[in-house]
């Protein structure tokens, strides 16, 4: 099987606007959470989030570029220019670009409605390609002349990984040599956190915002919305030996199914979603025991949280090998949230360091799951299981392995 290798890695995440920062800030294990002042100036339901570490935007943009840029773009793009950056550049002859998004231009859609109802502005003659859910992977395509397949992809929180994913079956496929892929959301506006809260999908505990996110921990309540951004650069690895890139690792393995269950809820039982991680490590070539950490979808909701411990419980076989979740510190980035996640499981694999997850104290998923909590847990260099899990039931499972 032809093996796909990573040679770039690009963050935008409130743990950090670098691979290296975002990656001691997962390791020690602190939620980043707090209160956010203007999403309690306009009376959100909720008013707690991590947001994106602040970074210049000058630094990738024109000030021209940046009028026609929403956030989510600028975010998207700016990850994606560092993955390509720390790869050394790509030929952009048979290259492609794979974007996970679950809200798109949400935020920016939110923005000019109000705006245009209450008679404060006009609509911006760059108002459709600023909606557009695509219109990352085409800016993308259009800065570095990637004319391969651009494609966007959105399974809700599940997206990153699908992104990721799918280009990794393209590669192998020999529909492109290399791939720019990665996710990215930006819902930390008034009616995204209104409409999340409806559903009972976020922490109320507003009043201690940095105890909110608890995956896995028997006293959650709901997930902490987060943003960000997180891209990888994906080369045959042929092709990245040629060219004498550095190489992180590969991604070896991919699977992803549907619950068919509920638009919302995952199936309780956990067994299709264990069906998706059996698949992503069949895919690898890889048994249960091969793997050597687990790096979990671990949303702090109750339902969610409950049914992977279940499948990962069925997946090996009643013993699991250590599991984290990154959103504890970084809250749920949502279609970024698969891609960040791989890129910490990835580093941490080849650190050897499994990365606590925040604000576990007890529960009973703890005895379905070894999970790691309290600091770094210490583990061999071995492939790693990284999770994404997303409403509608889209499960997407990656098997990333060091170098």
């Amino acid at each position: 099987m032809t093996r796909v290798v990573v040679t770039g890695l690009g963050v935008k995440s409130p743990a950090g606007n670098t691979v290296r920062d975002a990656f001691a800030t997962v390791l020690a294990g602190k939620s980043l959470a707090s209160v956010i002042p203007a999403l309690a100036e306009e009376g959100a339901p909720v008013s707690i989030g991590c947001p994106l570490v602040p970074f210049e935007p000058l630094d990738y943009f024109t000030g021209r570029e940046l009028r026609t840029l929403d956030r989510t773009c600028q975010i998207g793009l700016a990850a994606a220019a560092d993955a390509v950056s720390d790869a050394g550049g790509l030929p952009a002859e048979g290259c492609g670009v794979y974007v996970g998004t679950g809200g798109g231009g949400f935020a920016a859609l939110e923005s000019l409605i109000v705006g245009h109802a209450l008679g404060r502005e006009k609509v911006p003659v760059h108002a459709v390609p600023t909606l557009m859910s695509s219109s990352t992977a085409a800016r993308i395509a259009i800065r570095y002349g990637y004319r391969g397949p651009c494609l966007t992809f959105n399974t809700a929180c599940a997206s990153g990984a699908t992104a990721i994913g799918e280009a990794l079956r393209a590669i192998r496929s020999g529909v492109v040599g290399s791939a720019v892929a990665g996710g990215l959301d930006a819902l930390l506006s008034p009616l995204a956190m209104y409409a999340f809260a409806r559903v009972g999908a976020l922490s109320e505990r507003t009043d201690s915002p940095a105890e909110a996110c608890r995956p896995f921990d028997g006293d959650r309540d709901g997930f902490v919305m987060g943003e960000g951004a997180a891209f990888l650069v994906l080369e045959r690895a042929d092709l990245a030996r040629a060219r004498g890139a550095r190489v992180y690792g590969e991604v070896s393995g991919y699977a992803a199914n549907c619950d068919a269950n509920h638009i919302v809820a995952p199936l309780r039982d956990g067994s299709v979603a264990a069906e998706c991680m059996r698949a992503a490590l069949l895919d690898a070539g890889l048994d249960p025991g091969d793997v050597g950490h687990v790096n979990a979808h671990g949303t702090s909701t109750p339902h969610n949280d409950s049914a992977e411990a279940v499948a990962l419980h069925a997946c090996f076989g009643g013993r699991t090998p250590p599991v984290t979740s990154t959103k504890g510190v970084t809250g749920h980035l949502v279609g970024g949230a698969g891609a960040l996640e791989a890129i910490i499981a990835l580093l941490s694999a080849r650190e050897g360091l499994v990365p606590p997850t925040a604000n576990f104290t007890g529960g009973p998923e703890a005895d379905l799951v070894d999970l790691v909590h309290g600091e770094p847990r210490p583990v061999g260099a071995a492939p790693v299981l990284s999770n994404s899990f997303g409403f509608g039931g889209s499960n997407a499972c990656l098997v990333l392995t060091p170098s």
